[in-house]
């Protein structure tokens, strides 16, 4: 059986996508997987280091507005679809699963027109243009959030690597720690915007940084990748550990007590599956699903949410400073996120594709 997977960009997108193609291989060692995506997005990158063919197809961005650019899509469209089925032609595919981004509407046409059964997954509450087409081609629509606004949808959650749901963050603690240069008993701050970071949260966090560690806090600070700061915290204890990404992510959330970051659909279903406070800000664009993701994680009692225009130092020193000194509420807030977790999407999701495509 041979499995093509449609969904770039983002880590929000590649990563479930990559957690369904392991599941796959885990169920069925037989099985073939090929990924499409784009060469503007991730994929280039964490395809190829988790082991999986990666096949580049034209990207084609939809515009959300009638401009001059929305002239050149049917011809730049039907390129990136011939494209997709010479794929799923030299794979011999029997089946495509959807994630959602760019190639993810070239992706859905070109195995409708192929006679080829169709999965979309959407881990938004609120589906982006490609999925919502998607979810029209077939009667076989998964989300990771419970009340997505697609038809026939069913929830399953979000798949995730299986290091980030095995994950005993109290046992693995001070291995994470360390590995980061972090001391064992501290309280700990993790800091970080997606994979594609924040500058609001960078400057934010980067401008409390003397109160913090004047409070005891050490930090773990990812920038996200092209970030950069004009002046880092000076060397000292406690340790401000600054990073412009980490792949082990799973070991960010060990070493953790707290988290600051985006409320991607990634990022709240990998804290709730390893019961990670936080204190979410939603990125301010788009159609607001990041707010959608947070305010579900803080009415559980799991983490905490301001908007991006209202985050400041300020708001870090009075709002996340007493959590991080605060063990018992805490664990409160931990158990409580951990509550809304989902931690096998991945195997349920992968059952339900060979089940399809056979």
């Amino acid at each position: 059986m041979r499995v093509v997977l449609a969904g770039g960009g983002t880590a929000g997108h590649i990563e479930p996508a990559l957690a369904l193609a392991d599941a796959l291989r885990h169920l069925d060692r037989s099985v073939g997987i090929t990924c499409v995506g784009t060469e503007r997005g991730l994929e280039t990158r964490l395809v190829p280091a988790r082991g999986y063919d990666l096949e580049l197809v034209p990207a084609v961005p939809l515009p959300r507005a009638i401009t001059p650019s929305l002239l050149t899509v049917p011809g730049r469209l039907a390129g990136a679809i011939n494209a997709v089925s010479g794929v799923l032609d030299r794979v011999g595919a029997d089946i495509l699963v959807g994630f959602g981004g760019y190639v993810a509407t070239p992706a859905y046409l070109a195995a409708k027109r192929k006679g080829l059964p169709i999965v979309v997954h959407e881990a938004n509450p609120r589906p982006g243009l490609a999925n919502r087409l998607g979810a029209r081609l077939t009667d076989h629509v998964f989300t990771g959030f419970p009340d997505a606004a697609l038809p026939k949808a069913e929830f399953i959650g979000t798949p995730l690597r299986r290091e980030i749901v095995t994950l005993d963050r109290l046992s693995t603690g001070d291995k994470a720690r360390s590995w980061f240069g972090l001391e064992n008993d501290r309280p700990t701050l993790l800091v970080f915007g997606g994979s594609q970071g924040a500058r609001s949260i960078n400057e934010a966090a980067l401008a409390a940084a003397p109160v913090l560690r004047g409070a005891g806090i050490q930090v773990l600070h990812v920038l996200g990748l092209n970030n950069t700061v004009e002046h880092e915290p000076p060397p000292g204890d406690p340790q401000y550990v600054l990073l412009p990404y980490v792949d082990r992510m799973d070991l960010a959330y060990a070493a953790a007590d707290v988290a600051l970051c985006r409320s991607g659909a990634l990022t709240c279903a990998e804290l709730t599956a390893v019961g990670l406070p936080a204190a979410y800000v939603p990125l301010p664009h788009g159609n607001g699903e990041q707010t959608v993701n947070a305010e579900r994680v803080v009415r559980g009692g799991g983490g905490l949410m301001v908007g991006d225009a209202d985050l400041s130092p300020d708001w870090i020193i009075q709002n996340v400073l007493p959590m991080l000194h605060d063990p018992e509420r805490v664990a409160v807030m931990s158990e409580a996120a951990s509550r809304l977790g989902r931690k096998d999407a991945d195997i349920m999701l992968a059952r339900k594709v060979l089940e399809i495509a056979r």
